[in-house]
């Protein structure tokens, strides 16, 4: 595929004004304020940000999600370092080797090299996409409805096999998600289905309601059943001098490691539903092995820290790229970035590219003017973010509960948007009790609508026979592949039970 040099300067110029600049500084910001408190994540700011992008034009919503879901990644590793408590899951590697190094009043260069390793890392994982996207893009085009129908289902089993305890939970959430996506016009005749009489729902459950009543308002529902989140201890000791001071040398000094886990991340995060935690694990373990001093990580390495944010930042470029050429999103930011682009009247996929390349163009740009942000923010306001720290999650909920209540109104819900809004928060709440997952629920929901149709017109083309997928190899493939990870994680799993009895 080529794009005329015009196309892509255009979308350049589109994502240069003077609006999507401050609103992606904007989003940097609340991101890394946001990632910063643990108790709060990314996608829950996403999700209840997703309506106030409503009336903003495609190009500039897009850029206020993604600045929000790159701070987050970033803020994610002051607590970790400051207080030994992850703002957000994927920083929970960075406690090991952050929080040591604070402990010695070395916090400044610790939150330093975490800010510098992981932008790093986000940039790297950018420029695979920017470079994948197009060709990847012609190779999906390829595919008919019946091999997307597999790379969707494939996508599904990954996410069920690799996120929580039991691959089969993981199918009966995702289920759960396909179910209700289709509640709404059926695809194929236009006709109100599984609305029960509510007008309200014969255009299908809003992504709004579902996302921040599931994620946001289930999360906090939990939280306050399990006891709340309790304010955290004192602040580590403040650098001074040269303690606080990251050097060149220091940095250039690790940029093997960094390179490194940014491959990691950026491989693991072009995989729908793995995610950064599991990067920053690998990306962290992979970096011990090859260090000359294997016997510093845990006690205060820079070397530790910057592994583990490099390969946790890496996965948020690399996760568009399956959204973008694909249509399936790599995690649940993702997720409600596909939801706003649908939401703006764009359908992410193999097309896109094609349809849309300059407003792909300007989310590159916005992707890279985030980074900027990340950069320059971040290193303005380490010491203000460290404060933001301290402040408990449960100081913040009361008001976003009200945020919540009020994106659903402003969204068009209307009495019966707050009543879905309340039911999926109890949704919500049910199921991490019940130890399902939501990330696969969401992902699933999102992905319901979009995978209707090519499933539809797969299934017109075999004739709903199986036996017909023989004339689709590539689609077997991918079922196939699918179908084996559920099966190996699950014997795995057997076997590991068997061992720990005995």
């Amino acid at each position: 595929m080529i794009v005329e040099l015009n196309i892509i300067l255009a979308g350049i110029a589109d994502a240069l004004t003077l609006w999507t600049l401050l609103l992606v500084a904007a989003g940097v910001t609340l991101g890394i304020v946001v990632g910063a408190i643990p108790g709060l994540n990314g996608p829950m700011a996403i999700a209840i940000a997703v309506p106030a992008t409503f009336y903003l034009e495609p190009v500039t919503a897009i850029g206020f999600l993604v600045g929000i879901m790159k701070g987050s990644t970033v803020g994610g590793a002051v607590p970790a370092i400051l207080m030994n408590t992850p703002g957000t899951p994927d920083a929970m590697i960075t406690t090991l080797d952050g929080f040591p190094l604070a402990q010695k009043g070395q916090s400044g260069k610790a939150l330093k090299m975490a800010l510098f390793s992981s932008v790093t890392g986000d940039t790297f994982s950018d420029i695979v996409l920017f470079v994948a996207a197009a060709p990847l893009s012609v190779v999906a085009m390829m595919m008919g409805p019946v091999e997307l129908s597999a790379v969707v289902f494939f996508s599904i089993c990954v996410l069920a096999a690799l996120i929580g305890d039991n691959p089969l939970r993981g199918l009966v959430v995702a289920s759960m998600g396909f179910v209700l996506a289709s509640v709404g016009q059926a695809p194929e005749e236009a006709t109100p289905r599984l609305a029960f009489g509510f007008p309200e729902l014969e255009d299908g459950i809003p992504l709004v309601a579902v996302g921040m009543g599931v994620l946001v308002l289930g999360e906090i529902i939990h939280s306050i059943a399990e006891g709340g989140v309790s304010a955290r201890g004192r602040l580590a000791p403040p650098s001074i001098g040269d303690d606080a001071r990251l050097s060149l040398s220091e940095y250039m000094s690790v940029k093997a490691t960094i390179f490194r886990s940014a491959v990691i991340g950026t491989l693991i995060g072009a995989v729908p539903g793995i995610g950064s935690a599991l990067a920053a694990t690998i990306g962290y373990s992979t970096a011990r092995r090859a260090s000359k001093t294997p016997e510093d990580f845990g006690k205060g390495t820079i070397e530790g820290v910057a592994a583990t944010e490099a390969a946790n930042s890496a996965v948020s470029g690399a996760n568009l790229i399956p959204l973008l050429t694909l249509g399936v999103p790599g995690n649940v930011s993702a997720a409600f970035l596909m939801g706003a682009l649908i939401i703006h009247g764009i359908i992410p996929g193999p097309t896109l590219m094609r349809d849309e390349s300059q407003l792909v163009f300007s989310i590159f740009t916005t992707m890279a003017i985030a980074n900027i942000c990340n950069l320059v923010i971040g290193r303005m306001g380490l010491n203000l973010f460290g404060l933001i720290a301290k402040v408990s999650a449960i100081y913040i909920y009361p008001s976003v509960i009200l945020l919540c209540i009020a994106g659903e109104w402003v969204s068009g819900g209307g009495p019966v948007g707050l009543v879905l809004l309340g039911f999926f928060g109890a949704f919500g709440y049910l199921l991490r009790v019940l130890n399902f997952s939501v990330v696969i629920f969401i992902i699933a929901f999102v992905l319901g609508r979009i995978w209707e149709f090519p499933l539809t017109q797969a299934m017109i083309l075999t004739r709903g026979d199986p036996v017909r997928l023989l004339n689709y190899p590539v689609a077997v493939i991918f079922i196939l592949a699918g179908l084996g990870l559920i099966v190996f994680v699950q014997i795995r799993a057997r076997i590991d039970l068997r061992k720990s009895r005995q």
